[in-house]
């Protein structure tokens, strides 16, 4: 599970220094987020609603990526030790981009 591999990779960032615990905060909100507001998008009694939070995910995600870009730019951690973790990040934003579109275009259906 993504959060689960982002919560561990956080737990190592946090042994680092100042810079490398500030940008496991900001991963560890981001990244966690994605699937909290998925599944928030789950509950969503109204159309505008989910789509919303499906949006908010799709933002958490860039997010989660830029994070991710930046620990490997300052050095804070190699593309091979956070590779796995970028590409879903990548993948979940190609995704939930689609699903966003399609909810945006689809007629509502009720729970």
């Amino acid at each position: 599970m993504f959060a689960c591999r982002i919560v561990k990779l956080c737990m190592k960032l946090w042994q680092g220094g100042p810079a490398s615990r500030k940008i496991a905060d900001q991963l560890f909100d981001s990244a966690t987020s994605i699937g909290a507001n998925s599944e928030e998008a789950e509950a969503g009694q109204t159309k505008p609603d989910f789509i919303a939070r499906l949006a908010i995910s799709r933002k958490e995600s860039r997010e989660t990526i830029y994070w991710l870009h930046l620990a490997i730019a300052t050095g804070i951690a190699t593309k091979d030790e956070v590779e796995w973790e970028l590409d879903e990040a990548t993948q979940l934003l190609a995704m939930l981009t689609r699903a966003v579109k399609t909810a945006q275009s689809s007629p509502w259906r009720a729970h």
